[in-house]
């Protein structure tokens, strides 16, 4: 009999599972359980290693010991149960056999009976009977002895199929021995592994947090140096309590019990706001590493509107829609350059190039932005760095619309309104942006404008997602008539070109080509004056290819990822900075989202709860709205539908289209702070 201590939880019968990064839990199936924290990551998973290791040898253990036992019992067990079934199967058999005599034997004395009958005179009827009765006693016997035959069948079968089942489960027990012993070797592998990592890996000295202790190091020393079979040597996850050193606060031993040395909430913002003033935050918390199926949610919403498929934050990014439309001015130098630019053409292959730009944070970016609001606004005020600051609005829910204006005081203006539309084919996603983009320069009046091409997600189904763009897009300067036709080139696994390519040319009012674009949309795009040539028959020629590479110039190259980016959603440097709290912004503004805000922490199951809520109450508003529509078609009095609060809808001017135009006084509000006119949304 085992002998445990109050408490004890069996290994070999025990559950391990990880909580969260720092955390992790043992438990017996019942009443006991442990929750356990370390003090890092790394900590929590040598505990758990090790305890994997243990369990496995537990296991192994109890295997071995009880093989001459429970292993010989289980075994012992199966076949007293084939051979009380074969036996059972034989008495009944023997039963039947039985009855088949009785059976044999009264159906003769009762043919004979019948037969001394027959031979009696009597009347032609009852010899008729009779004769009946001998036929159906005749057959009754027949029936009776081939049930015998079969059940003799099924027990010579069952006989010669048992030991074909005493081998098949022999084959499934070592086949779970097996599959025991590969885990343990894997778990040891890993375990190897992690000690060879730390072992390689250097850390900084004195590091807030760490084992720090020397005594430690040298323990931590030790156990790598160990053979894999030795245990290491674990101590208790000691509670530490860190404050942020951007908070510029320290606790120090004569004051972590007086509150008077807390800095309070106000002080601490004022500080992280003076900071974001000096510098802007170049990282954001990692994310987290939580599975979750695409295809257990995609599978009911083949051809739907991807706007009307409620999505967990799972498969999202910490950013607006909003916010990655601001992302369009990532390279806005590009319209820099262009402002400066004498000759059109020139002129335009800048805009071409910023018009590619605007594609190269795509690439990685696999998860989809926050569906915005209705009424929400993002302001990117970068006027002292930069020169420009953009406003965005979401100025319709359904289908989902928002305007975007962007100024700069280096003579640029940026508009737009972008309605998404969206269909899910079943192994991709098609996202077909629809509006056009305008490009106005103040010194020259050049008024360009231009339409987004189709953004395709792969692999929704199965492997790496993958994004690709392919269309043409034609940008137009509608003072001078000058165009520009770009070509993204779809990826295909035959084609020998380089992966997404693009082309263009540059033509003049005739129809001439003056300059040829060639690049990628993801790292640069190179310009080719073309100089014609004489060509054979008197016509002109393009140039040669000596010639037009002579005359490349790299318009655009693509800044690199900031270091960690993998864990960052693939954020650029501008998109790091986009969610950042600033102060003095409309209520309405997507830094303020409840949801985006702790989905960007981490907390990603407060953040879908929190973007529930939120949809509820605009599912709200909207239904408040038609109701009063429809209170006023009753009563015959005029109703105003939904109106965007910083931006006008109006024909324009160019285009002839009706689109969204900023009507202004957003900054003024701003340099007031007169919000009252801002609704409540969050």
């Amino acid at each position: 009999m085992r002998h445990t201590c109050r408490g004890t939880i069996n290994l070999a019968t025990a559950n391990i599972t990880v909580e969260d990064s720092c955390n992790f839990i043992i438990s017996n199936g019942g009443a006991q359980t442990y929750h356990l924290k370390a003090s890092s990551e790394v900590e929590r998973q040598r505990w758990v290693t090790a305890l994997e290791l243990a369990k496995a040898k537990a296991v192994k253990m109890l295997a071995e010991s009880d093989e001459s036992g429970d292993e010989e019992s289980v075994s012992q067990t199966d076949k007293t149960e084939l051979q009380n079934t074969l036996r059972t199967l034989s008495s009944k058999v023997e039963d039947l056999s039985t009855c088949n005599d009785l059976i044999a034997k009264h159906g003769t004395a009762l043919q004979r009976s019948l037969s001394e009958l027959e031979s009696l005179k009597l009347p032609a009827e009852s010899s008729e009977k009779i004769k009946q009765v001998n036929e159906r006693a005749t057959l009754f016997r027949i029936t009776s002895n081939a049930m015998i035959n079969a059940c003799r069948d099924f027990l010579v079968l069952a006989q010669t199929h048992s030991k074909k089942w005493q081998k098949s489960l022999q084959y499934e027990r070592d086949q779970r021995i097996r599959l025991e012993e590969t885990l343990e070797q894997l778990a040891k592998q890993h375990n190897h592994l992690e000690r060879a990592f730390r072992g390689a890996t250097v850390l900084p000295a004195n590091t807030p947090g760490s084992a720090g202790s020397g005594k430690d190091q040298g323990c931590a020393g030790k156990g790598d140096m160990s053979d894999e079979d030795d245990e290491n040597e674990f101590f208790d996850a000691p509670e530490i309590i860190t404050t942020p050193e951007s908070l510029g606060h320290k606790r120090t031993g004569s004051n972590i019990s007086g509150a008077s040395s807390d800095i309070s909430l106000d002080e601490q913002y004022k500080h992280q706001l003076e900071e974001t003033k000096k510098e802007k935050r170049t990282r954001i918390p990692y994310k987290p590493n939580y599975s979750l199926n695409l295809w257990s949610i995609m599978k009911n919403c083949i051809g739907k509107e991807l706007s009307k498929i409620p999505m967990p934050v799972n498969f999202n990014e910490p950013l607006s829609m909003l916010q990655r439309l601001t992302e369009d001015l990532e390279y806005h130098e590009l319209l820099d350059r262009a402002a400066k630019c004498e000759n059109s053409l020139e002129q335009l292959c800048y805009v071409a190039a910023f018009t590619v730009s605007s594609y190269s944070t795509t690439v990685f970016r696999t998860s989809k932005p926050f569906n915005p609001l209705l009424g929400e606004t993002f302001e990117l005020d970068r006027l002292e760095e930069h020169g420009y600051r953009s406003l965005c609005e979401q100025v319709s829910h359904h289908p989902p619309a928002a305007a975007h204006h962007a100024e700069s005081k280096h003579g640029w203006t940026l508009r737009q309104e972008i309605k998404i539309t969206s269909k899910f084919r079943g192994k991709y996603l098609s996202i077909m942006p629809l509006g056009t983009i305008h490009c106005i320069f103040h010194a020259t009046g050049h008024h360009y404008t231009w339409k987004k091409v189709t953004t395709t997600v792969h692999n929704i189904i199965v492997g790496k997602l993958w994004i690709d763009q392919s269309g043409e897009i034609d940008i137009v300067n509608h003072k001078t008539g000058d165009k520009c036709n770009l070509k993204f080139v779809p990826y295909s696994y035959f084609s020998r070109d380089v992966a997404r390519k693009v082309t263009g040319e540059v033509t003049d009012p005739s129809g001439k080509v003056h300059f040829a674009l060639l690049g990628t949309w993801d790292e640069k795009m190179d310009c080719f004056k073309v100089q014609p040539a004489a060509g054979e028959n008197g016509g002109d020629a393009r140039q040669r290819g000596h010639e037009a590479e002579e005359s490349r110039v790299t318009l655009w190259k693509r800044n690199p990822l900031p270091k960690n980016a993998e864990n960052m959603y693939y954020f650029s440097e501008l998109a790091l900075t986009l969610n950042a709290w600033e102060g003095g912004t409309a209520p309405t503004d997507s830094r303020l989202r409840p949801d985006q805000r702790l989905m960007e922490n981490g907390r990603w199951d407060e953040a879908n709860a929190e973007k529930q809520r939120l949809e509820e109450k605009q599912r709200m508003s909207r239904k408040r709205r038609e109701a009063e529509a429809v209170r006023a078609t009753e009563d015959g009095t005029p109703h105003d539908p939904y109106k965007a609060l910083w931006f006008e809808r109006r024909k324009d001017p160019v285009t002839k289209e009706p689109t969204h135009i900023y009507r202004g006084e957003y900054w003024d509000c701003k340099e007031k702070q007169d919000w009252g006119a801002c609704p409540d949304i969050f």
